[in-house]
């Protein structure tokens, strides 16, 4: 009889063990992936803000450029704040017109003070 017992409790100790094995890993994975969601989330956010803090600097420097003429429009302003940002990123004139359906000429015309200005700056620095 007490054989009988200790076999049952040595049989129910191994059960209760394999169980407590798939908790943890349901739980390790549930865990996963609430970190895989935070991490998702904090880098779509990463992203806002520096597409934010770009905007700003453009925005910066169209105003100090700006800032001894008349200010323009609101839609002229995200317009030359869009094409300082593909400059910077390395687009040509020719690429900018054709993305803003201006012609090339008119996408360098608009973009010139911007450039010499960090041409001069650049040239100090030396």
């Amino acid at each position: 009889m007490m054989g009988w017992v200790i076999a049952i409790l040595f049989g129910s100790a191994v059960v209760l063990l394999i169980l407590s094995f798939f908790k943890t890993a349901q739980s390790k994975s549930n865990l996963e992936e609430q970190i895989d969601q935070v991490t998702f989330t904090l880098k779509n956010e990463i992203h806002e803000l520096q597409q934010q803090i770009r905007n700003i600097e453009l925005d910066a420097e169209i105003t100090a450029q700006q800032s001894g003429a008349m200010g323009s429009s609101s839609e002229e302003r995200v317009v030359l704040r869009e094409m300082l940002d593909l400059h910077k990123r390395g687009y040509s004139f020719e690429s900018i017109a054709l993305k803003k359906q201006l012609t090339p000429n008119e996408v360098e015309r608009m973009l010139m003070p911007y450039i010499s200005k960090k041409a001069e700056r650049s040239m100090v620095a030396q």
